[in-house]
């Protein structure tokens, strides 16, 4: 297959993405930058080919096959729809323990694929450099809503993983997911997680979403809240008694809070704010940043959990002063990304201008590190 060689140069590179494109090289992201290995172009006939590789996977895993012979029809009618959609997504097994996220899409008129690799092996906070007492208290909880939030690619998936995970180390519940697709997968130990997949297991968010009652889940795992419906749906699952998981594509606890808001109409605004003020038991917000020894990407993270404080500023819409409290808010857990990436420099893992880069107020960063340089 054309497709395994690209699979495997991602695994042997550990590149996180990989973007294939007519009459143009393949290239991948490794430590965060998009590089091209060699400069051999793919062709129309390299990148149809590449789509029903893809799409044989999706129909019938190769460990799965008895006979190689897969349904040609099928592959076939898979193929035509990319070209009467313009679209195609999905995910696949591959080797050992890794799965691929793909994107197919049309870009001038011709084709073109994003894939994203998933390492199947689970990681533990630690392993993961992440927060793991906060995250560890969040996952105790017995209801309510808690929201990853970053760009595309800054680990949120990993970490809801991380966190599913460890409620099924340490509790005995009933978790539930719908995404689109399914990314990481589980294996039953003290609870049950039963995994759904839209377009295979069922339709569409909204269908999965109605029908979350009639399975009596504890957590519930939403791939994505893109939407009013899925928001409501999350928040009355919130209120219903289920601790809702769930990812967001915002840049930190503020925006989080706004991006929500939008999604209703003003006059909605005091009740999803009362309902926030009560539900809403964190935010971790993610970025990726690279080594200062180059040997990868560090994650730098914002979490803001719900002391009285945060309760009463979201109710009252005061979203403006959330940083001032999560920077004083360690009793609860809460830091900001400006207190990581002072401690990330101090620490020698990142480099001091990659810091103020990545911050979403680079003058008062600069100012700590000047606070800092004179009073050592």
């Amino acid at each position: 297959m054309l497709i395994e060689k690209y699979l495997d140069t991602m695994i042997d590179k550990n590149a996180s993405d990989m973007f294939l494109r007519v009459n143009s090289p393949v290239r991948y992201r490794i430590k965060g930058e998009v590089v091209k290995l060699d400069d051999t172009p793919l062709s129309q006939a390299d990148m149809e080919a590449i789509c029903k590789e893809i799409m044989e996977e999706r129909i019938v895993p190769t460990h799965m096959r008895e006979n190689p012979a897969v349904d040609e029809a099928v592959k076939e009618e898979m193929f035509l729809q990319l070209y009467r959609n313009k679209t195609h997504e999905g995910a696949f097994y591959y080797r050992d323990h890794w799965r691929f996220r793909v994107g197919v899409f049309f870009q001038r008129n011709s084709l073109a694929i994003v894939i994203r690799k998933i390492d199947l092996r689970i990681k533990g906070f630690e392993d993961l450099d992440l927060p793991g007492k906060v995250l560890e208290m969040l996952c105790k909880e017995k209801r309510g809503l808690i929201l990853l939030t970053g760009i595309t690619g800054s680990g949120k998936s990993t970490t809801i993983a991380a966190m599913i995970e460890c409620i099924n180390n340490t509790q005995h519940r009933h978790i539930m997911s719908i995404e689109e697709p399914i990314e990481f997968t589980f294996q039953d130990k003290k609870s049950i997680i039963n995994q759904r997949e839209i377009g295979k297991d069922v339709d569409s968010y909204a269908s999965a979403l109605k029908q979350f009652a009639m399975h009596s889940p504890d957590v519930i795992y939403i791939g994505q809240i893109r939407d009013e419906e899925t928001m409501r749906a999350a928040l009355t699952a919130a209120e219903t008694g289920a601790l809702v998981l769930s990812t967001i594509h915002s840049i930190n606890s503020p925006q989080t809070v706004e991006r929500i808001l939008n999604f209703y109409l003003p006059h909605e605004h005091p009740q999803v704010l009362h309902q926030l003020s009560a539900l809403l038991k964190g935010v971790v917000s993610m970025r990726l940043l690279p080594r200062k020894d180059g040997s990868g990407l560090v994650p730098a993270y914002e979490v803001m959990t719900l002391s009285p404080t945060i309760a009463r500023l979201i109710r009252e819409n005061k979203v403006w002063e959330l940083p001032q409290y999560i920077e004083q808010g360690d009793v609860y857990g809460m830091n900001s990304f400006e207190q990581i990436f002072f401690h990330l420099v101090k620490d020698g893992l990142i480099d001091q201008d990659v810091a103020v880069a990545f911050s979403d107020k680079p003058e008062e960063l600069k100012l700590r590190f000047r606070h800092d340089l004179a009073e050592g």
